[in-house]
């Protein structure tokens, strides 16, 4: 069996080299939402010129969506950090969501349904970075205990040595990094929802009630 990679070790010795060249690379940064990207941006910050990709078609309704955006608007507002963080909002494609995911819809959360959202997350988040010139991309997810950070990473590097870009290896939550986005959160009192984001990740009791 081979060895399970350690990503957030990757992204130790990255940072290191960084450190060492002087340089402050850009990073499009893909974000879910605020209080997960709250650690990651308090943390990557310091060695990135960063700016925050808000893509999640995924999320239902649409309300949610824009609370979603505000809340994480308001945070890098809020956030006092070494290099500016800069915010661009994705397009609110539901249709591409649910074309995606189609025959998926009784998976699971976590499995394959949840795989396909991911790649394509990454994949337009990809596509951005290519067309802006960002010398790395990543994404939030993988500081959730919830996400499969290996797959996250897995695609990751995948999409990345397919469109010639750099994907930055991460394992958010390790290090305390999730404590720290629940600390975080509760410091600038941020709206933190109680699903993924997705129709089918909405709590039974919830759409019952609709």
């Amino acid at each position: 069996m081979a060895n399970k990679i350690n990503y957030q070790r990757e992204l130790d010795y990255i940072i290191a080299e960084i450190q060492e060249s002087g340089q402050t690379p850009t990073l499009l940064l893909h974000s879910c939402c605020a209080p997960c990207s709250s650690y990651v941006l308090e943390y990557l910050s310091q060695h990135f010129k960063i700016t925050v990709f808000y893509y999640n078609p995924n999320i239902w309704p649409e309300e949610e969506y824009l609370k979603r955006v505000e809340e994480q608007e308001r945070f890098i507002q809020m956030l006092g950090t070494k290099h500016p963080i800069s915010f661009l909002d994705g397009t609110y494609e539901t249709k591409r969501f649910y074309e995606t995911t189609k025959g998926m819809e009784q998976e699971p959360e976590g499995g394959i349904r949840c795989f396909a959202c991911y790649r394509l997350r990454l994949e337009e988040s990809a596509r951005i970075a290519k067309e802006n010139g960002f010398d790395y991309f990543t994404t939030t997810l993988t500081i959730s205990p919830l996400k499969n950070a290996e797959k996250l990473n897995e695609l990751g590097n995948e999409i990345a040595e397919h469109a010639g870009l750099k994907f930055l290896p991460s394992d958010f939550k390790k290090k305390g990094g999730y404590l720290r986005s629940i600390e975080l959160s509760r410091q600038y009192g941020l709206y933190r929802q109680n699903y993924c984001g997705c129709i089918f990740s909405r709590p039974k009791e919830e759409e019952d009630s609709l």
